[in-house]
């Protein structure tokens, strides 16, 4: 008959097998379902090849839109919306007008004004911004401004382009964005008006402060222009700066203007130096603008000083004992100094009395006064 010691040994086992299997490891990670593909995995491009006035006509994928036409024209092209979720996705779309920043990244301005892509739909027909926009924003126009794309179903939505009969020859950029879940997605148009173009471009208010400079680039023509920029400086003893000639990571629309700054951290710390820049673009685009400045650094201009005030004292209080009146030997002036009475009382000055000047009297006799 087994004892109720090895019973209890064999259950206490038994149980701590169990919680061993249904217990993860220690470290390991517990297990999470996999995300279920649904809005976020919807994509939004151009379709290929492209339809109707102003595309392409290439037959392979492509990243943006490029439409080109006279000012009165309508253009013409489709966006693919594709849901591979298993979930209906409902997208929001609207047209912006865009710009490649300083920083080399993209911002949009919808109706004129700068957005993060990110704002509500536009009104029923579609149409891009407020009407206020001068550029593709404003005259783009999606046949939809919401799209309910079913799952694992692709959805071509046609948009044109409507150019102004007054509008100005060059080029325009803006996007197409998608909005759905939070997340936006923005594909790009370039546009392009028929006509002459001009390309102009200036660089303004050159300004060079501490170890940088600031300057303001405008586009004064018609053409979408990539500046490239060089910078070069001179001080008095000969040339300290000396950069080649470099395209910047930003595209200027026509009209428009952008500040940027060019560091400089090994300035010097003591000369007068001119800056000069010299900025190009396509189609012969070119100008150039100098500014001048002063660098002066306090720290050894302070350590020089320092002596000054210690040289001034000590010259002021040898001029002070050299005017003092001397206490024997001879006067201001080089005149002897009077010689001191027999009872050593101090000598009286010249033409002057004693304090107690007094006649002595000698009796000689009864009566009598000598």
């Amino acid at each position: 008959m087994p004892s109720s010691t090895g019973h209890a040994a064999r259950l206490a086992l038994a149980v701590l097998l169990f919680t061993l299997a249904t217990v993860p490891a220690a470290g390991a990670e517990p297990r999470t379902p996999a995300a279920p593909t649904g809005a976020a995995a919807w994509t939004a491009r151009p379709v290929a090849g492209g339809s109707g006035a102003g595309g392409t006509g290439k037959s392979a994928g492509r990243s943006y839109f490029y439409l080109e036409g006279p000012p009165g024209a309508v253009l013409q092209d489709r966006l693919s919306v594709t849901n591979p979720g298993t979930a209906p996705v409902t997208v929001r779309l609207r047209g912006v007008d865009t710009y490649r920043a300083g920083d080399g990244g993209r911002t949009a301005r919808d109706g004129g004004k700068p957005t993060a892509g990110s704002g509500p739909g536009t009104g029923s027909g579609g149409r891009a911004g407020n009407g206020a926009g001068v550029g593709v924003g404003a005259w783009l126009r999606t046949a939809t401004a919401k799209v309910v794309v079913p799952a694992r179903t692709r959805a071509e939505v046609p948009f044109s382009v409507t150019l102004p009969t007054g509008s100005a020859p060059g080029d325009r950029s803006g996007a197409i964005v998608a909005e759905s879940g939070g997340r936006s997605v923005g594909v790009r148009v370039r546009l392009r008006v028929g006509g002459p173009t001009l390309a102009a471009l200036t660089v303004e208010d050159v300004i060079v402060s501490g170890k940088a400079v600031h300057y303001t680039l405008v586009n004064r023509g018609n053409t979408l222009l990539v500046p490239r920029i060089t910078v070069s400086a001179d001080g008095v003893f000969g040339p300290l700066l000396r950069r080649g000639t470099r395209t910047l990571p930003l595209e200027l629309p026509p009209g428009r203007r952008v500040t940027l700054t060019e560091p400089w951290p090994d300035a010097p710390a003591l000369d007068s130096v001119t800056v000069r820049l010299r900025v190009t673009a396509a189609g012969g685009a070119h100008d150039e603008a100098s500014a001048r400045a002063r660098f002066v650094s306090w720290a050894p201009l302070t350590g020089a000083a320092l002596p000054l005030p210690a040289a001034a004292a000590v010259y002021a209080y040898r001029r002070r004992r050299g005017h003092r009146r001397p206490r024997g030997g001879r006067q201001r002036g080089g005149a002897p100094a009077p010689a001191p009475y027999e009872d050593g009382s101090p000598a009286r000055p010249p033409g002057g009395l004693r304090a107690c000047d007094t006649r002595r009297l000698t009796k000689t006799g009864t009566g009598g006064e000598s």
